[in-house]
């Protein structure tokens, strides 16, 4: 798969459910294009991994040694939650109220798709999440890429 990549904007209605953009369906991997597995995200926010995507992530953090106690508990706090969710047939995602409530999601909602994982954020959330950093922006591009850099500026 050659990444995930995209800001698209999807209400929930009143079941907690939300149209899956068409202009993100077509970038998933065709092996199981339906199937995604849901889980917290690093913020405050769910992620949604495509099937084969977290599998591939279980496969690497099946070699983690879960006798070390940091590991368990990255393992514990990784998994937590977690829940296999599909397409509908009419193209819809049902979001579990628990995951919902557990980040404060309301009807206006951002997916924010990068590499292997779509982001779900409630949208006032990431919006202020994304203006609060951005003062910031270019010390931490700087950190970050570093000496990566390779022509990229």
């Amino acid at each position: 798969m050659a990444g995930l990549v995209g800001e698209y904007e999807v209400k929930l209605d009143a079941k907690g459910r939300f149209l899956f953009p068409a202009g993100l369906r077509k970038q998933l991997p065709p092996v199981s294009p339906n199937d995604f597995m849901l889980n917290k995200g690093f913020e405050d926010c769910l992620t949604l991994y495509p099937l084969v995507e977290w599998e591939r992530i279980s496969e690497k953090l099946s070699k983690m040694n879960l006798f070390k106690p940091k590991n368990r508990m990255f393992y514990r706090l990784f998994h937590q939650g977690a829940k296999q969710v599909s397409l509908d047939n009419a193209g819809r995602v049902l979001i579990p109220s628990t995951h919902v409530e557990r980040v404060g999601i309301k009807q206006d909602v951002m997916l924010i798709a990068y590499n292997d994982r779509i982001e779900i954020w409630d949208k006032a959330k990431y919006f202020a999440l994304i203006e609060e950093n951005m003062v910031d922006f270019a010390d931490l591009a700087d950190e970050v890429m570093g000496d990566l850099n390779d022509g990229i500026e």
